[in-house]
């Protein structure tokens, strides 16, 4: 059984008006960042406390890269950054959708979305998105 505090909690995190942002086990957030114009998916990346701050502060989408365990800037090499213009929280607050203006392609193999290829059979066939 919960506590009525947990309760209140959980409520309060689904319901309410506090962001209480909910990180998973090694300290991230999935970010789903959208074109705020053609609605098309960019990219699917990760957030900690720090790229959060930094996104909320720059209005530059910062990520996490679990690859090298550090903070970036998206577009800091290629110049293709993410302008956030909103930033929407899922109900129990463990995902965050990005509506973003790109400055250019947001994948880094230069597709306009890391979404550039459609399963179909056991092949990928590229999109032209």
């Amino acid at each position: 059984m919960t506590s009525p505090a947990a309760d209140d909690t959980e409520l309060g995190r689904e319901q309410g008006g506090a962001f209480m942002p909910r990180f998973d086990a090694q300290g991230l957030l999935t970010a789903i960042a959208v074109d705020v114009v053609t609605n098309a998916i960019l990219m699917v990346a990760y957030m900690d406390g720090e790229a959060l701050a930094k996104t909320r502060a720059s209005g530059l989408a910062h990520f996490h890269s679990r690859s090298r365990g550090k903070l970036w800037l998206k577009g800091e090499t290629s110049g293709h950054f993410l302008r956030v213009e909103e930033i929407r929280v899922d109900c129990d607050q463990d995902a965050l959708l990005l509506l973003v203006r790109p400055e250019g392609p947001a994948c880094h193999t230069g597709a306009t979305s890391c979404f550039y290829r459609t399963l179909t059979g056991d092949s990928l066939v590229r999109n032209d998105i």
